[in-house]
């Protein structure tokens, strides 16, 4: 299996500094998915295509980057998905020191400075979910519409994985603020609505959400740990505390009703599934990395 342990850096193929074309980014995207009425929106239509063109940019090259960890994928659908869920032993981000750290040393500012990022970060995996999922195969459809449901507290709000986040971050006085939060974590939200938007990723956006379910137990379980010693409440921190379990059945049910139905009906999306992990992982790494250089660790 190939690790790369040192990534190369490019530039964006367009103007502009990364901060600036994530922050541009960030509230494109804040706008072009909210309802509204006509003639209200923020951006005009010729602004439009050139933010896609420049968020399309974004995506290619960030697919250029991890093609170097593809070089072993295998070629065959059962391989495949032993491969896929291996990523969490070895792909980008897995197992870093920050979230130890988290649970067993952070400063309730320092916490609060990581919840800042993480949620100005955060695109809503519902919305993620139930825009992935417009005219998959049927199987795929109902595994999604499942994910949907319990990301929707299966009907109850208080339930809702959504304002569990808000009120974590009501507790710590967060607000999401675009001009407060590091181009790394702009770049993920960025880079997941970018899937979403535009159909040829479509089976990106797959793999890339699939990864979140796959990867995401560990590092919650560490921060539930951290707002325990914090002495944040149960009920603020419920958040992280049903992540750290519910994703582990997340991940094996997509990986088993989304993602292996899509390879067997057509291996070529596997790739592509796979390039979108890598992406969301590689992603949360280059956050990692910031985060820890912050802290000092």
């Amino acid at each position: 299996m190939t690790h790369v342990t040192r990534e190369r850096r490019r530039a964006l193929p367009f103007e502009g500094t990364v901060d600036d074309i994530h922050k541009t980014l960030a509230r494109f995207n804040q706008e072009r998915f909210r309802p509204a009425l006509p003639g209200t929106l923020l951006f005009e239509p010729g602004q439009n295509l050139a933010l896609e063109q420049m968020e399309v940019g974004f995506v290619e090259n960030m697919r250029n980057d991890v093609q170097a960890y593809l070089a072993d994928m295998p070629q065959d659908a059962p391989s495949f998905m032993t491969w896929f869920e291996s990523l969490k032993a070895w792909a980008p981000g897995q197992n870093d020191r920050l979230f130890p750290w988290l649970a067993t040393q952070a400063s309730f500012d320092q916490m609060k400075w990581f919840l800042q990022q993480e949620v100005a970060g955060e695109a809503g995996f519902e919305d993620l979910v139930a825009l992935t999922q417009v005219k998959m195969p049927t199987r795929v459809k109902l595994e999604m519409a499942r994910n949907y449901w319990d990301e929707m507290g299966r009907g109850h709000e208080k339930g809702m994985h959504g304002p569990m986040l808000r009120r974590l971050a009501r507790h710590f006085g967060i607000k999401a603020d675009i001009s407060a939060t590091v181009p790394e974590s702009l770049a993920l939200g960025n880079l997941m609505s970018a899937l979403d938007a535009h159909r040829q990723y479509a089976y990106h956006s797959v793999g890339a959400l699939g990864a979140i379910e796959l990867t995401a137990p560990g590092r919650a379980q560490d921060v539930r740990l951290g707002l325990e010693r914090l002495k944040v409440p149960h009920k603020v921190s419920h958040y992280f505390t049903l992540h750290a379990v519910l994703d582990v059945k997340h991940a094996a049910a997509w990986n088993s009703e989304v993602i292996l139905p899509l390879v067997l009906q057509d291996f070529r999306c596997a790739r592509y599934i796979a390039e979108g992990a890598l992406m969301r992982l590689l992603c949360g790494q280059r956050c990692f990395d910031v985060y820890r250089e912050r802290f000092a660790i």
